[in-house]
């Protein structure tokens, strides 16, 4: 409910539900459902005994492999029984359990590349993504189940650094250049196009690192520049880098 990562959480939900015993998924069924179809058969299973001298301690084992690995992750260590996370640390290659998390460790900060458009070099625009941040005054967007591939990508594009090499050929250059083109399709994915006559000269990505405004500040994000992500840039600039041996 809480991660926002599109609709990941739900394909793990629906994974789980083969898993949930068909007597109680039965409770569930509506009752116009139930009177046209047979209400399963729900047979106790052979061997009870033998089967419960099995699944019980499994049962705690894996109870127990959970509980060092939550501790570990969230607390400490030095809260586990050495013992018990030895023996964890030699199953973790069968994967009996694990974190079940998209990101079991989130990065603590948040670089955000800013695009940028000009027709002289002097006077810049910047393109406004649509979900993720960039102006310093709109709120934050929820957007689960949906998965905005391009804004998912630009957070990405940031963790890499400032240390970007726009020669090299892979699709944050790519789209840099369809900027530069005036292309309708890459532009519909921005919630805002800066130029609507005619595509900028030069085009720019510089990198920011972004925190939350406290109470009274004003906004929702404060920025600070950390350097340039991609230089100004020109159509005959990629051209040409098209064209290098």
């Amino acid at each position: 409910l809480t991660g926002n990562f599109a609709f990941f959480n739900i394909l793990a939900i629906v994974l789980c539900i083969p898993l949930l015993d068909d007597a109680m998924l039965w409770r569930f069924v509506p009752e116009f459902v139930r009177s046209r179809v047979a209400e399963p058969v729900l047979r106790k299973p052979l061997w009870l005994l033998p089967r419960r001298l099995v699944t019980v301690p499994l049962a705690a084992l894996i109870l127990g492999l959970s509980w060092t690995l939550v501790q570990s992750i969230y607390f400490s260590r030095g809260n586990v029984p050495e013992p018990l996370y030895n023996l964890t640390v030699k199953l973790l290659p069968f994967e009996l359990v694990n974190s079940y998390g998209l990101f079991a460790v989130m990065t603590t900060s948040r670089p955000e590349i800013v695009v940028e458009g000009s027709d002289d070099g002097n006077t810049w625009r910047e393109y406004e993504f649509k979900y993720k941040a960039g102006d310093l005054n709109r709120m934050p967007q929820w957007v689960a189940p949906h998965q905005p591939r391009l804004d998912w990508q630009m957070w990405f594009a940031a963790l890499s650094g400032p240390a970007y090499d726009p020669t090299s050929s892979n699709w944050f250059s790519l789209f840099m250049r369809r900027l530069l083109e005036g292309s309708p399709d890459v532009l519909g994915l921005l919630a805002n196009n800066p130029f609507p006559d005619k595509p900028p000269h030069y085009v720019r990505a510089q990198l920011y690192d972004y925190t939350f405004t406290k109470f009274g500040e004003g906004g929702w994000w404060k920025r600070e520049l950390l350097g340039d992500y991609l230089p100004p840039t020109t159509l005959t600039d990629f051209k040409q880098l098209e064209s290098a041996p």
